[in-house]
């Protein structure tokens, strides 16, 4: 059976339209279970143990990868592997939550007595108030959905959206209470470039380019010489430590559109004047927004109002920045 494009277009945005809706619907389904879910964690001394079987075991990692990125500390225990060995993971503070669809599942109806036999506080998500685990929870978090996704209405689809979506809801909460700040964020995500964004500075990158520089009297061969060895495209004109002009390929350019002979010339009467400068400390990302602003592609970098370098916005595509 074949299906033409506009079919199989119409079935996207049907899929789409559905979880939205039902994603829209679980902001009537919050209640002050969910304001206690949050301040059960936030006051807890052990960190967030998530558990799942199937694919709400998937969206467990997912919430477990939010929350620890964020400042909550979570560890995953998938469901199955709790009944044969993984308990040992849950430690005496921890908070638990158990995802699940029904809330009836074999593994969950195994599990839930032996974490409420260890005095563990759990917390459920579940579409179903009303299952086994519903009614042993401590707190629900109401994940209801009217139907899935999925033309059968079998497959875990609009389910495991709102599952991830109160994930969502609780990392968030977490993080506001516990003053997440965006230094916190970074110290996280050192690796990446959204860290980066937030703990990369001018200066690690500006130090381990070369620092072409000549003087006011300097010569249009030399001035060449300098650009050509330090490879950036650019050199600042520098006197007594101050930049008082730069000269960048494109001045060298027009330059030789207007002389023939520039033997006389020097460094002074080819420079750009007022260049733009950035200070050392200055993040990354403030870099990005002068080269975006002005569409240039390279930077004076001043420490104390003294030249101190130059940042490339290839610098800045490196670091995937830019």
């Amino acid at each position: 059976m074949t299906h033409n494009k506009e079919s199989i277009t119409q079935l996207a945005k049907d899929t789409v339209l559905l979880e939205s809706q039902s994603i829209s619907n679980l902001v009537s389904l919050i209640n002050d279970d969910f304001y206690n879910a949050v301040e059960l964690i936030h006051h807890s001394k052990g960190r967030v143990i998530i558990t799942g079987i199937g694919k709400s075991a998937i969206i467990a990692t997912k919430i477990v990868a939010t929350m620890n990125s964020t400042g909550t500390p979570a560890v995953f225990m998938h469901a199955a592997d709790a009944i044969h060995g993984d308990l040992g993971l849950i430690l005496k503070d921890d908070v638990v939550i158990c995802i699940s669809k029904s809330g009836n599942t074999p593994e969950i109806k195994v599990l839930v007595p032996f974490i409420k036999k260890a005095g563990n506080k759990m917390i459920a998500i579940t579409g179903n108030n009303q299952s086994f685990l519903g009614t042993e929870a401590n707190f629900v978090l109401n994940a209801y959905v009217e139907k899935e996704a999925c033309p059968n209405n079998l497959a875990p689809t609009t389910s495991t959206t709102a599952q991830l979506v109160l994930g969502d809801a609780l990392a968030v909460c977490l993080l506001k209470i516990q003053n997440f700040t965006s230094n916190d964020f970074a110290k996280y995500h050192p690796g990446g470039a959204l860290g980066k964004k937030l703990y990369l500075r001018v200066n690690d990158m500006s130090q381990v380019n070369e620092k072409p520089q000549v003087t006011p009297s300097t010569s249009i061969k030399d001035v060449i010489l300098e650009i050509s060895e330090k490879r950036l495209g650019v050199t600042a004109v520098v006197e007594n430590g101050n930049v008082i002009g730069i000269i960048t390929d494109g001045d060298l350019r027009r330059m030789l559109t207007k002389t023939d002979n520039f033997t006389d010339l020097t460094a002074q009467d080819i420079m750009s004047v007022n260049p733009k400068t950035i200070a050392s400390n200055a993040m990354a990302v403030d870099a990005k927004e002068v080269f975006e602003k002005h569409g240039i592609s390279q930077l004076v970098v001043v420490k104390d109002h003294k030249y101190d370098g130059i940042v490339h916005i290839h610098d800045l595509i490196k670091e995937g920045i830019l």
